[in-house]
């Protein structure tokens, strides 16, 4: 069996007070192994990106508790959450989160700043990283002359650049059009099984679970299971359809 990078056992979310008390994830089992990629699908309103913050160490859980690549956020203050996120987690989202002042290799490189690597070697990983994702030409561009599908694939470069033991992915093919959204889940599925990546994609776009290995579903905050898996996660066979 693959190695375990994230587990996360019994987690539980509760949003606001009283009348407007919602739970939005309720009691959930989960785990992300190296070399797989994984959707978490469900509806708008499901859990679904309140569970991937909470995975990603951006967001406590209510109860219950996550381990990262071993270690355990239960007891972990902002600062040691910090350095887990640093160390072990690149994250891609829907927006982008580009600045726009900044070309795409220095946008790329920003995940190396934070971990506090600098100058020439930091500058040649980031040109490398965007070579990775088919963008080394566009290197010193500003994001205002990228495309929307070039902007997701800097972002992807800047996840990739540290080299973190999980990818988690928040819609990252909602504002692109097929051909964009192809190449973006090719670019994750590679990161899974050549660079041995866990990479979770949250979406509810049916388009891209040709891509995936496995499948867990939500709904309400729960887990949603049926007759082919009892804990909510599916395997995908490798001959579906080609999807987009």
């Amino acid at each position: 069996m693959k190695d375990a990078v994230i587990e996360a056992h019994e987690i539980r979310k509760t949003l606001g007070r009283g009348a407007g008390e919602v739970h939005a994830v309720r009691g959930i089992d989960l785990t992300l192994r190296c070399g797989e990629l994984t959707l978490l699908m469900g509806p708008s309103g499901s859990g679904k990106t309140t569970l991937l913050l909470i995975l990603g160490c951006m967001l406590a859980p209510t109860s219950g508790h996550v381990t990262v690549c071993g270690i355990s956020t239960s007891d972990a203050d902002k600062e040691q959450l910090a350095r887990i996120r640093r160390q072990h987690i690149g994250f891609v989202f829907q927006s982008y989160n580009l600045f726009p002042t900044l070309t795409a290799a220095q946008n790329v490189q920003l995940a190396l700043d934070i971990r506090g690597e600098h100058g020439r070697q930091a500058a040649n990983e980031a040109r490398d990283a965007l070579k990775l994702v088919g963008l080394e030409k566009k290197a010193d561009t500003l994001p205002a002359e990228l495309s929307g599908g070039e902007q997701q694939r800097v972002a992807i470069g800047r996840a990739f650049v540290a080299s973190p033991s999980v990818i988690l992915a928040d819609e990252p093919t909602a504002a692109l059009d097929s051909d964009n959204g192809r190449t973006i889940m090719r670019i994750l599925a590679d990161a899974a099984h050549e660079r041995q990546c866990a990479v979770l994609v949250v979406t509810h776009d049916p388009r891209v679970v040709p891509f995936a290995d496995c499948i867990i579903k939500i709904e309400d905050g729960l887990l949603v299971r049926d007759e082919a898996s009892t804990s909510g996660r599916l395997r995908v066979p490798k001959e579906a359809a080609s999807g987009f």
